[in-house]
Parts: C-alpha cells; sequence; structure tokens
C-alpha cells in the first residue's frame, strides 16, 4: 500500500474546494519527489509528494515565492505543509520543451527560453534565503561523480595514477574557468525537461529551481543550449549562444567579447557534462532509474568535441577518445542498437 499517496489524498482533501479529490499521478523525476494532479470545479493543481526524511521543500517554496514575486515563470505556491512534504502548486501543464522542438521552432523557442533566463540571472538577491556560492568545493565535488560512479562503477574502469592526475589537471582548468566567470543567479537544471511550453507566450514555464545557486553565467545557458537530451548543430549552437552574449551584455552581466563568452561557454559546458554524465550512471546503479543511461553517449560526446577545440586539453581527448567512448559504446551503445533491432 501507497501510505505517503494516502497522508497526501488526506492532505489534499482538507483543502476547501478539492474535498472530493483524487491525485492522478503526473511524474517522478531524478530524486525522491513525486508529482500529482488534483482538480476542483474550476482549475487544476499540482501536488508535490516529497519526503521529508529525503527532500527539505524550504528551498523550494523559498525560491518559488521569490522568483514569483519578481515575474519569472514559476508554479505560484498555493498552499504548503513542509512538515509532511506537500505542496500545493500552480499547474502548467504537461508539455515540456524536449517534447515540443523542432527545426522550424528552434528558434523561437529558445529565444523565449533565453528571454526568461535572462530575467532570472538578474534577480536580485533574497535576503531570506541567499543562494549558496557555486564554489570551489561544489565544482570538484560535481565533477567527482563523473570517474566515481561512470567510469569505475558503470563502466568498470581502473584508473591508473597517471589517469587520475589527467583528470585533476582538466578539473583544475575547468573550475578555475568557471570561477572567473561573472556570478549571477544560477537555476543549474535550466533545460528542455524542466521547461514547459504554455499557451499564448514564448516564455517557458520553469521548474525544478529548488538548488539554485549564485554562479557563472554561462553555466545555465549550456544547460540549455548543450542539452543532455536533445542536441543541435554546432552552428545553430553558437548562433544562440551570440544572441544571449548580446543580451547579457546590454543588460550589464558582463563585459566579455565573443571569443571570451564562447570559451567560458565551452568549457563551463564540460564541467556540467562530465557532472551530468556522472549523475546518469549514479540514478542507474543506485536508485533503479536505468532510462538515464540513454543519456549518457549524447553527454560524453560532447565531451569528446569540445575538448577537440581546446590545446589544452589535446591528451584528454584523445584518452576519451581512446578509453572512455569504446567502453560507453561496447556497454551502453551497442545494447541499445541491439534492443531497437529485436
Amino acid at each position: 500500500m501507497d501510505t505517503r499517496l494516502a497522508q497526501l489524498t488526506d492532505w489534499v482533501r482538507q483543502i476547501p474546494g478539492l474535498e472530493q479529490a483524487t491525485p492522478e499521478p503526473v511524474s517522478g523525476d531524478a530524486s525522491f519527489r513525486r508529482y500529482f494532479r488534483v482538480a476542483d470545479h474550476n482549475a487544476t493543481f499540482i501536488v508535490m509528494d516529497a519526503p521529508p526524511e529525503h527532500e527539505d521543500c524550504r528551498p523550494f517554496v523559498a525560491i518559488a515565492t521569490h522568483w514569483h514575486d519578481h515575474g519569472v515563470a514559476v508554479p505560484a505556491v498555493v498552499r504548503q505543509d513542509l512538515d509532511q512534504g506537500f505542496l500545493l502548486l500552480e499547474d502548467f501543464g504537461d508539455q515540456l520543451l524536449l517534447g515540443q522542438l523542432n527545426e522550424e521552432n528552434a528558434d523561437r523557442i529558445y529565444q523565449g527560453a533565453m528571454a526568461e533566463l535572462l530575467r532570472i540571472q538578474q534577480l536580485p538577491a533574497n535576503p531570506d534565503f541567499p543562494l549558496p556560492p557555486y564554489n570551489t568545493e561544489l565544482l570538484n565535488r560535481e565533477m567527482a561523480l563523473f570517474p566515481d560512479w561512470l567510469l569505475t562503477q558503470q563502466l568498470g574502469l581502473t584508473l591508473s595514477d597517471a589517469e587520475h592526475c589527467l583528470l585533476d589537471t582538466v578539473f583544475t582548468f575547468l573550475r578555475e574557468s568557471a570561477l572567473a566567470q561573472p556570478d549571477v543567479v544560477v537555476h543549474r537544471d535550466y533545460h528542455s525537461r524542466n521547461l514547459l511550453a504554455r499557451p499564448a507566450t514564448a516564455i517557458p514555464g520553469v521548474i525544478d529551481f529548488q538548488d539554485a545557486v549564485q554562479g557563472p553565467i554561462t553555466y545555465d545557458l549550456v544547460s540549455l543550449l548543450k542539452d543532455c537530451y536533445v542536441r543541435w548543430p554546432d552552428d545553430a549552437v553558437e548562433r544562440w549562444v551570440e544572441h544571449y552574449r548580446t543580451l547579457s551584455l546590454d543588460a550589464g552581466l558582463h563585459h566579455a567579447d565573443a571569443a571570451t563568452f564562447r570559451q567560458w561557454f565551452e568549457l563551463m559546458g564540460m564541467q556540467r557534462h562530465l557532472k551530468a554524465a556522472g549523475i546518469f550512471a549514479r540514478l542507474a546503479i543506485r536508485d533503479g532509474k536505468t532510462g538515464y543511461l540513454g543519456d549518457i553517449p549524447r553527454t560524453v560526446q560532447y565531451l569528446v568535441d569540445a575538448s577537440a577545440r581546446h590545446g589544452a586539453l589535446r591528451h584528454f581527448h584523445e584518452w576519451l577518445e581512446s578509453t572512455v567512448m569504446p567502453a560507453i559504446n561496447a556497454q551502453l551503445v551497442s545494447p541499445l542498437q541491439e534492443k531497437a533491432g529485436q
């Protein structure tokens, strides 16, 4: 029996207008949170189930309230019970950008997403809930997910001392680039599965923002344009990056020329893709969410391609091509191809 669902249903039915509501599953995500939809006579709402022993709703509520008050398209918090880990939220629907994007509408959709990103990056600080910094410790901890979970546990590789040194050198290079960038508000997962298409506006609804930090200006742009779930031609990405560089320059968020901003973007992307590839492996191994394994080849290919464009990363690029990608192809790509061919 799902005791959490029973508790959630009891809680919802105490809200005026929802006395007869029956929560219908909407989705889970890459955490312990689950989402349900309920309806009264006039509207639908989303109920977040975040078990308190695993999830803390306070950052979500604090950030949602602050961002909503400053015009960012995040769901309004209608009701909350932090002790039980239940939230009643405004319903933005189910149309993820990932399912809407195609070659014909990508320019329009990304321009809307970048307009909203600019709004997020210009938010004033919340005195009641200051965002933590995207600092050395956090950057290092994220990049360590790549060897700890993908290379050793998922792929079964045993790293030599020389390979550990290579990774340490690369991590230092990427970390220093990230810390050199201007600081802004960072959503930290601003991509096509956390943005919702909404009727009558090009501005997407923004969800899954509870891990926001203060950090590098290109981080969310990388999440959006070098998405782990969909890949676009390099010329399109370059055009969108320059569009956002100009927008954010005009807004006074930085003073970078095109070459500098592009390098920030490229190296920030590598840090994010190291992190994401490790997280996808951890989700499969620790949490049994094996569906994310299929996103690892695309994510690591971003690393291969970006490292090829930087002379300082030549040895890392060669190692990815000679050691990591063959292991990924053998363990993750070939089985998927065989399954697709059945």
